[in-house]
């Protein structure tokens, strides 16, 4: 008897697909090397936006604003179905040092959003009390953020209220493949007879790709946070400046964010990234300098060449799909990836045009 749709990854991505699929009539099962919804997703920050927006092609802007479109909902239907509540929050990103202001004015324009240049009283109407002394910024008052270990918990159970099986601390070690036609999985247990795959393992699919003879940029970006618990109200808006952000979270703690380092699978904290981030925390909000910092963790990115995803399927593999490589924005684009990840193995229209994300590197 041949397995259902199979998904390799627990994270952000697989667990979407997997809760799209289940509401396209298919049935699926979603494997993880370990405990689901424990690597990058876990580690994240949450941000329903990228970072610098303007400074991504098209194809991520397309993604953000349908994902963006679906949050709302999602947050409420994973709530009321779990009792989960997964804090969605429109806090605003306020986005400080940027030197390509005129080119964030063309985006927000071209996007008919509410995104508007911030001069200095702006920014301090906005949010009080920073230290940078900036004369602009760009304000994205629609901006919302979620707290990730909570939404993933959420879709988890709610995956799990139907039937549909997670099978963690199992690793994808290989396919079995005839005549260009995917048969099957190797894990490090077992053979699984299956006919549709898709790999959604973040900053190991590259690895898995390579074990088909596709040859994909995805590799691992580290990533290290740190959480603050200061006195409550200190921060209301996210604030983004030097690729760095401040995340305010419901309860009064403040994440503080992130490293991009090139160092393999390495998932290390070093005390270097903790005195560089609690550096810059009190830059951006000198307040900071009197709070505790509670934890500081890591996580390995998906990083890839321009954060476009890779969404599609083999190119000489039938059955076998590829959704991965979302870089920075797992969150961000999760909702309208995994939407259109499910359309292409259903064989639905897309929701989007799927060709920006269309894998072409046969190895």
């Amino acid at each position: 008897m041949k397995y259902p749709i199979c998904i390799i990854g627990g994270g952000i991505i697989g667990l979407l697909i997997a809760r799209e699929l289940h509401a396209a009539g298919e049935k699926v099962v979603v494997f993880d090397r370990r405990e689901s919804g424990k690597e990058s997703s876990w580690a994240g920050g949450g941000i329903l936006s990228p970072l610098y927006p303007w400074r991504y092609p098209d194809s991520v802007t397309e993604l953000a604003r349908l994902s963006q479109s679906i949050y709302p909902g999602l947050v409420k239907e994973l709530q009321q179905n779990t009792g989960i509540d997964a804090e969605w929050v429109r806090s605003g990103l306020l986005i400080l040092g940027i030197e390509d202001g005129q080119k964030a004015q063309k985006w927000s324009l071209k996007y008919a959003n509410s995104a508007k240049i911030a001069d200095a009283s702006d920014i301090d109407g906005i949010q009080p009390g920073l230290g940078g002394g900036d004369a602009k910024g760009f304000w994205m008052p629609e901006i919302a953020q979620v707290r990730n270990p909570r939404l993933l918990a959420a879709i988890k159970r709610d995956l799990e209220k139907k039937s549909v099986e997670i099978i963690e601390n199992e690793a994808v070690a290989g396919f079995d493949m005839v005549n260009g036609e995917l048969r099957g999985l190797e894990t490090d247990k077992r053979k699984i007879p299956t006919d549709r795959c898709i790999i959604a393992a973040g900053a190991w699919s590259g690895k898995l790709c390579a074990e088909v003879g596709l040859s994909v940029p995805v590799k691992p970006i580290r990533g290290q946070m740190l959480l603050y618990k200061p006195k409550p109200g200190l921060l209301q808006r996210i604030i983004l400046k030097n690729n760095r952000y401040l995340i305010p979270r419901r309860d009064g703690r403040i994440l503080v964010g992130s490293t991009l380092e090139d160092v393999g699978f390495d998932v290390r904290i070093t005390e270097a990234a903790a005195a560089d981030l609690r550096e810059t925390a009190m830059k951006i909000l000198p307040a900071l300098a009197d709070a505790e910092v509670e934890v500081q963790w890591a996580g390995l990115r998906p990083g890839s060449p321009e954060g476009v995803p890779y969404i599609g399927q083999h190119p000489d593999v039938s059955g076998l799909y590829l959704c991965s490589g979302h870089f920075r924005n797992g969150f961000v684009l999760g909702p309208a990836s995994a939407r259109l990840a499910a359309d292409l193995v259903c064989g639905n229209e897309p929701v989007v045009d799927p060709e920006p994300y269309k894998i072409n590197g046969v190895g």
